[in-house]
């Protein structure tokens, strides 16, 4: 069975922001939609988030995936970053985050799929109010965790782009994963860190619930990030359900679980 969702809205924009080249890597189509934030020298960084993106994207050919397809085509994904800098010493070292959302089945129902490595993030907008679904993979964040720092503090903290796991690295840290019911009027925002180190929660949430149209959101959340002096590369793909009622299977998870997800964490 082709399995897509009806009247999915979806709007990508990236910027090279404070930095000489974007290294930042996004695509989206009918199923995967996914962010890539590539680091290394010498241009490798963006070579390792497009060989990322443009991997995860492949699984947009088939008719039906499964979140272990999701799970298989990261790590093929990371295979191939370290292939790729195997077969250039140039590229040694380099790496990249990932983070995204996949439309997938569970059972007989559909579900979202969020998966991240690294500190590229996903966010979920459900009857007005935005939660982060993702955890960064990074030191400052596990402060976070430990209670030792505010999510404000971490924001301003010097060590806040030290990653702690990303592609491109043997053997592969296990990936993190959620699974979602689909709702109607649901929105969710994938992005770089170029973007949430700039702006808070409750701003990048005024934004997605001030606009309608996906592409224009998307837009606006990069365009104030630029505009307030964005350090880094922006990116940012917003994926819209709209409508009443989402016309899909009924959902397999319980609504109470919605709000702290159901699924795993690598």
């Amino acid at each position: 069975m082709n399995f897509t969702v009806p009247g999915l809205l979806v709007g990508l924009t990236s910027h090279v922001g404070g930095r000489a080249h974007n290294e930042d890597a996004a695509r989206s189509g009918r199923l995967v939609f996914v962010v890539a934030d590539g680091m290394g020298g010498h241009a490798a960084g963006e070579v390792a988030s497009g060989i990322a993106a443009e991997t995860l994207l492949e699984l947009d050919a088939r008719t039906v995936l499964h979140p272990r397809d999701v799970v298989a085509q990261v790590e093929e994904a990371n295979r191939r970053v370290l292939a790729s800098a195997a077969h250039h010493p140039e590229q040694t070292g380099m790496g990249t985050t990932v983070a995204g959302l996949a439309l997938v089945h569970l059972g007989r129902s559909p579900h979202w799929a969020v998966f991240n490595h690294g500190d590229s993030r996903v966010y979920r907008l459900l009857e007005g109010r935005l939660r982060q679904v993702t955890v960064d993979h990074s030191e400052v964040w596990e402060l976070v965790q430990r209670g030792e720092l505010t999510v404000e503090q971490a924001r301003h903290h010097p060590g806040r782009n030290v990653v702690t796991r990303t592609l491109g690295r043997d053997p592969m840290a296990p990936l993190d994963t959620w699974l979602f019911p689909p709702y109607a009027g649901e929105r969710f925002l994938i992005c770089s860190d170029g973007l949430s180190n700039e702006l808070t929660t409750e701003e990048l949430e005024h934004i997605l619930t001030r606009l309608e149209d996906a592409q224009q959101t998307a837009d606006e959340l990069v365009r104030c990030a630029v505009t307030r002096g964005a350090r880094d590369n922006v990116t940012a793909i917003v994926v819209a359900l709209p409508g009443e009622e989402s016309g899909l299977e009924e959902d397999t998870t319980p609504r109470e679980q919605v709000d702290r997800g159901a699924g795993s964490q690598g």
